[in-house]
């Protein structure tokens, strides 16, 4: 019984820190190095093969040669940032959270037909390639409606 009140102020910063959102960083600590180069990481994106699947916002990639394709759309316009820790376990683990698409046409066996990157890239590309993703996203606040 002595051990809830000291537990409670920790539970209770820990459940703050969890719910405040820090833009592109997680609140959780995770941190990619900032030196990441976008140019780069569209060379790795390419090279690698992503543009075979996915279609960035603004960027002019190689038509792909996988058909039927199904071409799942990276940046654009977003009502909150995409966080460095999200893009990373999207491309190391891509099962983790599939993209709001029917499921059908982006698994196979009930996982995601993406392959993770894991044993294929090395550290240096995959923050090359999320500095890339996250230069494509533009944080576009929702418009709020007046009501009357």
């Amino acid at each position: 019984m002595s051990r809830s009140p000291k537990l409670l102020p920790v539970l209770v910063l820990l459940g703050g820190a969890v719910a405040c959102d820090s833009g592109r960083h997680s609140s959780a600590g995770f941190r990619l190095p900032l030196d990441g180069d976008a140019e780069n990481g569209k060379a790795t994106f390419v090279a690698m093969g992503c543009h075979q699947c996915h279609e960035v916002s603004g960027v002019d990639l190689p038509k792909p040669a996988v058909q039927p394709s199904v071409m799942v759309a990276l940046g654009g316009s977003v009502a909150r940032e995409v966080t460095d820790g999200y893009l990373v376990t999207s491309i190391i683990n891509p099962s983790y959270a599939l993209a709001a698409y029917p499921r059908e046409l982006i698994t196979a066996g009930g996982r995601s037909r993406m392959p993770d990157y894991r044993d294929r890239m090395t550290v240096h590309q995959l923050v090359d390639t999320v500095a890339f993703l996250q230069s494509r996203y533009t944080v576009v606040p929702p418009s709020r409606v007046a009501y009357r």
